[in-house]
């Protein structure tokens, strides 16, 4: 069996003579500015590719031709052994191969039975009133899940690291054009540009029809993310910050905040779990997908217990939810740096890459010098 590396290597120098889908996204233009393809090479441009599908579906050379020119499904079978080469620390790189939906689930479930076990043995108050502080002190729950979302930062972080020092481009850039790329980038991987597909129409996922779904499944999921993670740090202000205390009245800022992100993550990986079930099954990598639809299951079951924990917070059975809302949240946090959540990560890298390599010269350019 040819190692994925190799394979990508050898689909690139096939795409390198034909071309034809050069204007498709970063990936083909970065691909042109080389002859070859190293092993830094192939991880580049690997997570560079976001699998829109677009190259598969116009290749003349696709299977069943005999050249077998696959690149979504080469390229993400070596986006899923970049997370486990990098990861950090490097022995629970293997947890890339194991973390699937079954194990996403049960670890939500154990957590979840283990949190109300201690809120039913700890007495908790029924009459909290909305505190969930009442269930678990405020100090507990800050050092618990600050510990655990601290750690998932410095392994992501650091497998950031490690990828780039890898990949990076050679030579100094100067701080204007570094400021314009690191520019570029952000507003790039913010915007989500290269799921817009081949022609800026959208992605192509079961068959060679567009969509914008795809995209903005993933814009809701990634911006509702982002307003939780708002509502906890601005629910963190009012804590230390002003001595404002929870439980916070609906019409807060942290309420809201959450409230917004919240559906942003009911929708966007309702979306996308609907999505990668219906995905051509050639566009991809099959070993991949227990690891995706774990992901997104973790996201969306966040935001269904979290939403219904706002509405019945002031019942008896807040206690329960509470528990079982802390659990999964805590099982996301667990998985975050050794699953799908990665691909955020390294692929915001690369985009850095292009973004640096294009306002240099190529090597080819040099080398006709």
């Amino acid at each position: 069996m040819t190692p994925p590396e190799t394979e990508v290597a050898r689909q690139l120098q096939i795409c390198n003579a034909c071309r034809y889908c050069e204007g498709f996204c970063a990936v083909f233009p970065a691909m042109t500015r080389r002859l070859e393809f190293a092993r830094a090479d192939v991880h580049y441009l690997s997570n560079l590719c976001h699998n829109c599908g677009a190259c598969y579906w116009a290749c003349q050379y696709a299977p069943p031709h005999e050249f077998a020119v696959n690149v979504p499904r080469a390229m993400a079978q070596v986006r899923r052994e970049t997370y486990e080469a990098y990861a950090w620390p490097a022995p629970l790189g293997a947890l890339y191969r194991r973390n699937g939906l079954v194990l996403a689930l049960a670890t939500a479930a154990g957590l979840a039975v283990f949190l109300v076990l201690a809120a039913l043995m700890g007495g908790s108050s029924r009459a909290s009133n909305g505190n969930f502080y009442a269930v678990f002190p405020h100090e507990l729950l800050v050092w618990t899940f600050g510990t655990v979302f601290a750690f998932s930062i410095l392994a992501l972080a650091m497998g950031t690291v490690r990828f780039w020092r890898d990949v990076a481009p050679p030579g100094p850039l100067g701080v204007g054009r570094g400021g314009a790329a690191l520019a570029e980038a952000a507003h790039d991987a913010l915007r989500l540009k290269y799921l817009g597909g081949g022609h800026g129409e959208g992605c192509n996922n079961a068959d060679d029809a567009f969509s914008l779904s795809r995209r903005r499944f993933h814009h809701l999921a990634f911006y509702g993310f982002l307003l939780c993670f708002a509502a906890t740090c601005v629910a963190t202000l009012y804590h230390y910050g002003l001595g404002l205390r929870a439980p916070y009245p609906i019409a807060s800022l942290p309420v809201l905040l959450g409230i917004a992100g919240g559906l942003g993550l009911l929708g966007g990986p309702a979306g996308l779990f609907w999505l990668n079930l219906r995905r051509d099954p050639q566009q991809g990598d099959p070993a991949q997908k227990p690891m995706d639809l774990g992901f997104i299951a973790l996201l969306f079951l966040s935001s269904v217990t979290g939403l219904a924990l706002m509405a019945w917070r002031d019942s008896a059975a807040m206690p329960e939810l509470l528990s079982v809302h802390l659990g999964i949240v805590m099982a996301l946090f667990l998985t975050l740096p050794y699953g799908k959540f990665a691909h955020g990560a390294y692929r915001s890298a690369a985009l850095l890459k292009w973004a640096i390599e294009k306002r240099q010269p190529s090597r080819l350019q040099l080398g006709s010098e």
